[in-house]
């Protein structure tokens, strides 16, 4: 059995601060990917992680306090990769791979659409990244992280309010599904089909006590690992961020 977790920690110096580490360690998952870390190796203490047992790995963003991802592994990787090859991407630091014998995890932290500039900029992505996986010659991978995108409309709280919002537009839920028509499947859909899922809740308005949120943050779980999905669960009692931890247990 194999634990793996996604988390948008927005933040990790500022997560840590609300007790990242202790949750972690009372976790125990087996790797802990994690996105939005905003911070680069020598702006927290690392050591905090490697004494839980894990092998940490870090692509930050060359914009101090911006973007930038990280895994944490308790088995060491025959392989890391770094970015994705793309510089116009590699400086926000979205993208991070590890490969063990069995299978690869790759963590991405998708751009959000915030402005006009960045929207383009995020549909370039996107179209990198679909590419990126298509060419990717790995049967058994996992691609978690934080998307960006809900898919359908029961993974976000108020589909025609926000039919026109960045991260609900028709071509992103489109890309979407056309990602996972690349071999893959929503592992957390597999197992649970309730409505009122959601991943991140906005700062403003109570939203999160509320419940009105969206699900951005996903494990897509390669179509030949399919059957050892066990468990995913969303790990809403986690408060170290605007988003919470999605959990993908594997037999």
């Amino acid at each position: 059995m194999s634990k793996i977790i996604t988390y948008n920690v927005n933040g990790i110096r500022a997560a840590m601060r609300k007790g990242l580490v202790e949750w972690m360690k009372s976790v125990d998952a087996d790797i802990v990917c994690l996105q939005e870390i905003k911070a680069n190796i020598d702006q927290f203490d690392i050591t905090e992680f490697e004494n839980l047992g894990y092998h940490c790995y870090l692509n930050s963003a060359q914009k101090k306090g911006y973007s930038g991802v990280a895994i944490f592994t308790k088995q060491k990787p025959k392989n890391i990769v770094i970015g994705c090859g793309n510089e116009k991407f590699d400086i926000e630091g979205r993208m991070l791979r590890v490969d063990f014998e069995n299978y690869s995890v790759l963590t991405t932290y998708h751009p959000s659409g915030s402005n006009i500039k960045r929207l383009e900029y995020k549909f370039e992505w996107m179209h990198y990244f679909f590419t990126y996986l298509q060419q990717l010659e790995l049967k058994n991978l996992i691609v978690n992280g934080d998307f960006n995108v809900c898919h359908k409309a029961i993974d976000i709280h108020n589909p025609v309010a926000n039919r026109n919002s960045s991260g609900f537009l028709p071509q992103e839920r489109e890309w979407f599904s056309q990602l996972l028509n690349l071999g893959f499947v929503d592992s957390f859909r597999k197992v649970n089909q309730e409505p009122h899922q959601y991943t991140w809740w906005s700062y403003m308005a109570k939203a999160r006590d509320r419940n009105l949120g969206w699900r951005l943050d996903y494990h897509l779980v390669s179509d030949a690992m399919n059957n050892q999905i066990k468990r995913v669960l969303i790990l809403n009692k986690a408060f170290h961020s605007d988003h919470c931890p999605v959990l993908l247990e594997l037999g």
